[in-house]
């Protein structure tokens, strides 16, 4: 177990990403929490913020009820903010927000609101300080995203692929296409730290194929390597079937049934991982706790599949999968951009 409490290096680490940031004296920046966010990082965002003369402020919100029949986890959506205008406002006339909120507002239906006047924000995820201390920003990332996302954009059809028997095919013509770098500057702008995702949110109707977790893969909403191979067959963006026959194959089906919401099956986005930093295997070093599985969702090289809400879709759910697989080879046309696992030279480190 880690100790939480504050140390001169994790102050260090948020001070660097918020210079990335471009964080300058008179700038009005609020910290947006919840009353079960890690209070360690909402210190830390604090006192790093305070090196900068910045005119800072707090927002705390009571944490939602639970009204869903399952926990609910990494969706992306908080709704501590529960469409409170006054909040809203507040948040609106900010150059800068630093979300700390336990899910994160990147989903969240009152982002283009808070958006719209020109307020940058930054989610910091969910995650001990020790995890954030070892994936601080580099600037080389921001090339590397803009190369690989202007591929993504410039495709028609990604093709995946596997060893294990993945065979999956995504329409990604007219996506909504994103990269995140893991620092946020411009106006209107949204980042989260740790890093390193390129990924983008299909239309209806584009997702066929065959998705095989294997052994070592992971479930990010359970925060768990998977010990025996689950297979997915999608059909028009849903899944259709969960086979296995372990525990893993039964938990999912058992998550999945529960939300008694079609949606729940469907894909939410596509991506892969950017960052070399980052390690598939650092979850046996933590207590769940103590994660929420960013680092595992941006390691390069990963395919990452994530069931759920996808506004460009239309449709809408708190059931949520990120499912990062090892081992894939990624096609956007017939251009390779992940090759069984590792990233093409053009796209790596």
């Amino acid at each position: 177990m880690l100790s939480d409490r504050i140390e001169a290096k994790w102050i260090d680490a948020f001070a660097h990403t918020f210079y990335m940031c471009e964080v300058k004296r008179g700038e009005t920046i609020a910290i947006l929490s919840e009353t079960q966010s890690r209070t360690l990082n909402v210190q830390l965002a604090e006192l790093a913020l305070a090196r900068y003369g910045a005119k800072l402020f707090t927002i705390v919100l009571p944490t939602p009820a639970q009204t869903a029949p399952v926990p609910v986890r990494s969706t992306g959506a908080s709704g501590a903010v529960a469409g409170s205008e006054p909040v809203i406002k507040a948040l609106a006339a900010c150059d800068m927000v630093v979300d700390l909120t336990v899910e994160g507002m990147l989903h969240a239906p009152e982002l283009p609101s808070i958006l719209k006047d020109g307020a940058r924000l930054l989610f910091v995820s969910n995650e001990h300080p020790d995890v954030l201390e070892r994936l601080v920003p580099e600037a080389a990332m921001k090339e590397r995203i803009e190369r690989g996302l202007a591929m993504l954009k410039a495709a028609q059809e990604m093709h995946v692929t596997s060893d294990a028997g993945t065979d999956l095919r995504i329409r990604v013509a007219g996506a909504w296409a994103g990269g995140m770098k893991g620092w946020v500057t411009g106006k209107r702008a949204v980042d989260h730290w740790p890093g390193g995702l390129i990924a983008c949110f299909p239309q209806a109707g584009a997702v066929n194929g065959r998705i095989v977790l294997d052994a070592g893969d992971m479930n990010l909403t359970f925060k768990r390597y998977l010990d025996t191979p689950v297979m997915l067959t999608v059909a028009d963006d849903f899944v259709t079937k969960v086979e296995g026959n372990g525990t893993d194959a039964a938990l999912m089906r058992s998550y999945f049934e529960a939300w008694g919401d079609r949606n729940a099956y469907a894909v939410s986005h596509v991506g892969w991982g950017m960052n070399a930093r980052a390690r598939w295997d650092a979850i046996t070093m933590y207590d769940k706790r103590d994660i929420n599985g960013t680092e595992q969702r941006v390691f390069a090289g990963n395919f990452l599949y994530s069931t759920g809400a996808n506004e460009r879709a239309k449709r809408f759910t708190l059931g949520h999968f990120d499912l990062p697989l090892r081992n894939c080879t990624i096609r956007l046309d017939n251009k390779t951009v992940v090759d069984n696992g590792k990233l093409t030279p053009e796209l790596a480190a």
